[in-house]
């Protein structure tokens, strides 16, 4: 009765979703393109094309979600932020002086 409760907390429940080890949406969008690329050309090199855009798209999606699995939405976020909080200060910035009331 006094022992504190416990909550069983799967670890699939806090797992991020990922397709082939990259992101779901990058990856699904690298076979619209590469099905867009073979259909469109429709010859066997077109076709050739297509499968090698698949592989190395593939390929660097699962290096990029093994590393960071929530790269695409920091990246994102990262742009939607560059205006607002640049990483760095220009050359033009003058330093504001602390107010003498503050001191």
């Amino acid at each position: 009765m006094n022992t504190p409760r416990e909550v069983i907390f799967h670890q699939s429940a806090n797992r991020p979703h990922l397709l082939l080890g990259g992101d779901r949406e990058m990856v699904l969008i690298a076979i619209l393109f590469a099905a867009l690329i073979g259909f469109s050309l429709l010859t066997w090199w077109g076709l050739l094309i297509a499968a090698i855009f698949w592989t190395t798209a593939v390929a660097v999606l699962s290096r990029m979600g093994k590393s960071d699995p929530l790269m695409r939405h920091v990246y994102l976020k990262h742009i939607r932020y560059q205006s607002f909080y640049p990483a760095k200060s220009p050359r033009q910035a003058t330093a504001e002086l602390t107010p003498l009331h503050w001191r």
